[in-house]
């Protein structure tokens, strides 16, 4: 093990690290550098007179990685820290993180089209089951998750999956930020900047999410075809599978997943108010 003071850090901050990660490792991991970017402006905010903490404000005063995981390359995953976050009375905020970083949610919408486009009651929306060990589940029904590749195309295992079953790819462009659109952006120095994006879990972990939307209208006969060929038993040892699911039964059958139950949710109110 070895520590490192925090650069630029005041007061400072020791970071005591695992012998399995480096300082370099640490301040180049992105997630990493995310959150300390965020926490420290937000605890800067606190100089305000109007901030709730101003008469006793809150400091970043040390820092105890505690675990690493590494991908295959080994490229930096996931890291556990500790935090101590408290003020000069000896108040502390809880500081377990997780970090990983964010990754994107993808809510894709089918139409028959030979309907108007106005209809909502034949859209069909593209669910994976898929397993999701950490929940103990073999076959979790959520919202296709992954990134956007640097050719601007959603990428990742569930959309490799879509562009195999149906030939569908999604480009970039065609793309509608829904939480881009709900979240408003921070207007002043004194506001927290944080991810205009969903946070699964806020309590443990930094992940963010932002929400996409893409609607895509293709012949019935498409899309008939798709349900009949979705909507059966996964194949031996088939680890991810699609399902069409009716838009207004999504809160149902991805109702464990808070990427779907976001997605739904933003998606009718962003249409109530007629921003999509």
């Amino acid at each position: 093990m070895s520590t490192f003071t925090l650069p630029n850090s005041e007061p400072e901050v020791p970071v005591h690290l695992t012998s399995a990660l480096s300082k370099e490792q640490l301040l180049t991991f992105p997630a990493f550098r995310n959150w300390l970017s965020t926490l420290q402006r937000s605890l800067s905010a606190q100089e305000s007179t109007s901030h709730t903490f101003h008469t006793a404000p809150y400091k970043l005063r040390k820092i105890n990685i505690q675990s690493a995981d590494f991908f295959g390359g080994n490229r930096l995953g996931f890291v556990k820290l500790q935090a101590e976050v408290s003020n000069d009375d000896g108040e502390k905020l809880p500081g377990s993180v997780f970090l990983r970083g964010g990754s994107v949610g993808m809510m894709l919408i089918l139409q028959p089209e030979d309907i108007s486009e106005d209809r909502e009651d034949e859209k069909q929306v593209i669910l994976t089951l898929q397993p999701r060990i950490p929940v103990g589940s073999l076959s979790l029904a959520e919202l296709p998750a992954g990134m956007v590749d640097d050719s601007g195309t959603f990428s990742g295992a569930a959309a490799k999956e879509i562009a195999e079953e149906t030939g569908l790819e999604v480009p970039a462009s065609e793309l509608v930020n829904l939480t881009e659109l709900a979240l408003p952006a921070a207007l002043s120095n004194d506001e927290e900047v944080l991810q205009r994006a969903v946070y699964p879990s806020p309590g443990g972990c930094d992940e963010f999410v932002p929400l996409f939307l893409w609607q895509k209208r293709v012949p019935r006969s498409h899309l008939e075809e798709w349900q009949g060929k979705l909507t059966g038993l996964r194949e031996h040892g088939e680890k991810i599978k699609l399902m069409l699911c009716p838009l207004d039964q999504v809160w149902k059958f991805g109702g464990r997943d808070a990427k779907a139950l976001s997605a739904w949710a933003l998606y009718h109110a962003l249409k109530k108010e007629r921003k999509i």
